[in-house]
């Protein structure tokens, strides 16, 4: 409910009212801002299965499964931003956009974890990893001059901030409840975590390339997702490697009693 009100108060916005269409012009256009778009597009259209998969999951928990349905709205605006965006300023047409929506549909997103607490750990890491790319993309549009992109990446990292505070508030949670077993997920996580574009898109590679000083690198990772990360939810380094000793040697008993 916290995170409900909070947005409804402060931070709804519209995609036909808060973004300055009418200021763009076409000396901003720039074609790396333009394939990030599409690449960021790409990510938002397999919402279905987003929150499909997410509320099979929860559908228990009337909490989690109404954030959900939230989060899936919220979304839900990013990727028609976006959209708009490539066809209103003319660097792709319907025509294109359509072409690339069925090939995205053609495939579909499956959970890469089973479990909520799992799950958790993934959105945290994910919403932020997300809300980086974002504002990498937010200082290109600056950089290039391009109100129209500056005020949607603003909006949409925005909310990005909110889910992945909302996840490690979770998590916060989790480690209150059951620390052992959620230091291990976490542990499964970061072992097996990676963005879900990358066995999605087409030409995903190729897009990286492009976007490279937008995104992410694996020392801004370490840096700017999980130390801050692992501060707000109370952790160290230290206590994932005690964790992971303790599954080893928990695995080596199981083990030693099955051999017996």
């Amino acid at each position: 409910m916290e995170f409900f009100e909070l947005a409804e108060r402060k931070r709804r916005w519209s995609v036909f009212d808060d973004i300055p269409w009418e200021k763009w012009e076409e000396r901003f256009a720039d074609p790396v801002l333009a394939t990030c778009a599409e690449t960021f597009l790409g990510v938002e259209m397999y919402l279905p299965d987003y929150v499909a998969e997410g509320l099979n999951l929860t559908r228990d928990s009337f909490g989690q499964a109404w954030f959900h349905v939230n989060w899936g709205y919220e979304e839900s605006k990013h990727g028609l931003a976006l959209r708009e965006y490539l066809v209103r300023t003319g660097q792709r047409s319907e025509e294109q956009m359509r072409d690339y929506e069925r090939t995205i549909l053609s495939k579909s997103w499956e959970l890469p974890f089973r479990t909520p607490r799992r799950m958790f750990v993934y959105g945290a890491l994910q919403e932020k990893v997300t809300w980086m790319s974002y504002r990498g993309q937010r200082e290109r549009a600056i950089a290039v001059g391009d109100p129209v992109m500056t005020e949607i990446c603003r909006l949409i990292a925005r909310d990005e901030a909110a889910h992945s505070d909302f996840y490690q508030k979770a998590l916060i949670a989790c480690i209150q409840e059951d620390e052992p077993g959620t230091l291990r997920d976490i542990l499964h996580v970061l072992e097996n975590f990676r963005m879900p574009g990358e066995e999605l898109l087409p030409d995903y590679e190729t897009r990286t390339q492009v976007a490279m000083g937008t995104g992410v690198s694996r020392e801004t990772f370490f840096r700017d997702v999980l130390a801050p990360l692992f501060k707000k939810i109370g952790i160290t380094r230290k206590d994932l490697i005690r964790a992971r000793h303790a599954t080893v040697e928990q695995r080596s008993t199981i083990v030693g009693s099955e051999s017996r």
